[in-house]
């Protein structure tokens, strides 16, 4: 395996990549600048995967567009998330087909995300741990929360609202069966958005705060086969993580969904966000024994499963 450091600092996801007349135009060593992949890096790949493919000009020259800008950070992220190099670039390059899922999209991103089995109970107190210190701490947070039934986001809507009111956009997403509320984005207004009786939202449990000073996100799945959908002790699978790359994708992916299903929530004011970088060493062996503390919790106070 060929190992290289990774400038994530300096990632951006921003416009380019075609000459006016569609061809691609970015030399390798802009794709190396806007990916963080050094230049001797990219033509080993080339050499040993055949990715990422350039597009080559009559004297040879290497020419890359958008799109491959896209491939290797998804490449990237992969790796963040466990998979082998080769691995990585295989998925990478094979088309891929959206879940509409948060959970399985974030889980196939990032595979070494573990899952746990949690109660209900246990999911609520984490979500309120994560929007308290959401509402104390982070500035301009870009919030998503997933309810699946309004009568279910009925509880936490005053929290919601409050949380609104300081973050650069919230929103919620519920099945709102006699429809959300239809005012336009604006600072400090909390956003609805219908889902549809088919989307695969109607059985998740999100929480994402993506703020700089505050990264934390937490996706769940309703395990089925547990009757009546009550609010009562009903368990979930559920991944969580406080690391800045990890809840930046769970929020690029919230957002590509609301786009599907109310396309006006962005607001037009709002600048782009350059990609953070990942979490250290520490951040993730301080996870692995929160995740271990979770479970013990929950195996005392949560439902037998």
């Amino acid at each position: 395996m060929q190992y290289f450091e990774l400038n994530l600092d300096k990632t951006q996801r921003i416009g380019g990549g075609l000459d006016i007349q569609g061809r691609a135009s970015l030399t390798i060593g802009d794709l190396a600048h806007r990916t963080g992949v050094p230049i001797s890096t990219l033509r080993s790949w080339e050499r040993r995967y055949g990715f990422p493919e350039p597009h080559r000009q009559p004297g040879g020259h290497r020419r890359y567009s958008e799109a491959d800008v896209e491939a290797v950070l998804d490449v990237l992220a992969r790796r963040r998330g466990g998979l082998s190099l080769a691995a990585a670039v295989t998925r990478a390059d094979a088309p891929q087909l959206r879940s509409r899922s948060v959970f399985a999209d974030l889980r196939r991103l990032y595979p070494l995300l573990r899952p746990q089995v949690l109660s209900r109970g246990t999911l609520v107190s984490m979500s309120h741990a994560i929007e308290d210190e959401c509402a104390a701490r982070a500035a301009d947070p870009i919030l998503f929360g997933g309810f699946q039934r309004e009568r279910f986001l009925r509880a936490s809507y005053d929290r919601w609202r409050e949380l609104a009111r300081t973050a650069r956009s919230a929103v919620v997403f519920a099945d709102f069966p006699h429809g959300p509320d239809p005012a336009p984005p604006a600072q400090g207004r909390l956003l609805e958005i219908a889902l549809a009786p088919d989307s695969p939202l109607q059985r998740e449990w999100v929480v994402v705060c993506d703020a700089v000073d505050l990264p934390a996100c937490l996706v769940a799945v309703e395990r089925p086969g547990q009757g009546p959908d009550g609010a009562g002790q009903r368990t979930f699978e559920a991944i969580w993580s406080v690391d800045p790359q990890v809840v930046r994708e769970a929020s690029r992916i919230a957002g590509d969904l609301a786009d599907e299903l109310r396309p006006d929530w962005r607001r037009d004011d709002l600048p782009a966000q350059a990609d953070p970088p990942g979490a250290s060493e520490d951040l993730h062996r301080a996870t692995l024994l929160f995740d271990r503390m979770v479970a013990y919790i929950d195996a005392r106070h949560g439902p037998s499963t």
